[in-house]
């Protein structure tokens, strides 16, 4: 028996195409359970997609192309999920993005644009897969968070008021779903290793720095104990702990997965 006790349970992935959603495909098809993910994008979507079904040619996987702020779109992929590999038990939603932006500078469109997603990117999903999860024991519900919902950055101020509103609605969430036995947890990512800091790395002006030297001194100047950015599996990881039955006496939690980058009490 898998140590995370899901084989051939459900799980859903929002954003699960690359970085840290990929990862929690991985995983979760590791530990034997069916996995339905979804993106926007429909080229890195299919790709990952034939990648995972040639490492895991016996898994149950369902990739669909949602729009997570489109309920439609998430009510149709809550259906095929259903259909294709039953009921999810596990709801982890993912999607999302920062905003690098001050008070002076962020306008009321982006304000809008960046509250909206950040809330329905979670609402819409939970909408459309409560009916599935009320229908399993042990049903749980991840949102991915960042730390700057306890620490905000200056520079990102639109970002650090969604994520903190995110970080609140899981705690009212847990409490509301706790009666039928959905439990609702989250995780806080520092510096984690995504396309937007290759993306960085490549545009860099110290050429003569390779990636993992050109990252420690990032650490470095963000001050992160450990002296690095973190791997996608770590929050990946965190993620399986608290959809898993391991973590059956958890809700209304965040995890920290940073690095010991948090000042926060």
């Amino acid at each position: 028996m898998s140590l995370y006790q899901i084989q051939g349970r459900t799980a859903v992935v929002t954003g699960g195409s690359s970085g840290i959603g990929l990862a929690c495909v991985e995983q979760l098809l590791e530990a034997g359970a069916n996995v339905a993910f979804c993106g926007r994008d429909e080229d890195r979507l299919r790709s990952a997609e034939a990648d995972l079904r040639m490492r895991f040619p016996e898994a149950g996987l369902l990739a669909q192309v949602c729009d997570v702020l489109d309920a439609a779109s998430v009510q149709a992929f809550a259906a095929a999920t259903d259909t294709a590999l039953g009921p999810a038990q596990m709801l982890i939603n993912n999607a999302g993005q920062g905003r690098v932006s001050t008070f002076a500078d962020t306008t009321d469109a982006a304000w809008t644009e960046e509250l909206n997603l950040k809330f329905f990117s979670v609402i819409n999903p939970v909408r459309a897969f409560m009916a599935q999860l009320q229908r399993q024991a042990g049903a749980s519900i991840v949102c991915v968070n960042s730390l700057l919902a306890s620490q905000p950055e200056p520079h990102m101020v639109a970002t650090s008021a969604a994520r903190a509103g995110l970080k609140n609605l899981v705690r009212s969430m847990a409490t509301e779903f706790a009666e039928q036995g959905i439990r609702v947890n989250g995780i806080l990512i520092g510096l984690v290793e995504s396309g937007q800091w290759r993306r960085r790395f490549e545009a860099r002006e110290e050429r003569h720095l390779d990636w993992s030297q050109w990252t420690a001194q990032l650490a470095q100047r963000k001050h992160i104990p450990l002296g690095r950015l973190g791997l996608p599996v770590e929050a990946a990881r965190a993620i399986l702990f608290l959809a898993s039955p391991l973590s059956a006496y958890t809700t209304g939690s965040h995890i920290d997965v940073s690095g010991g980058l948090s000042r926060h009490a």
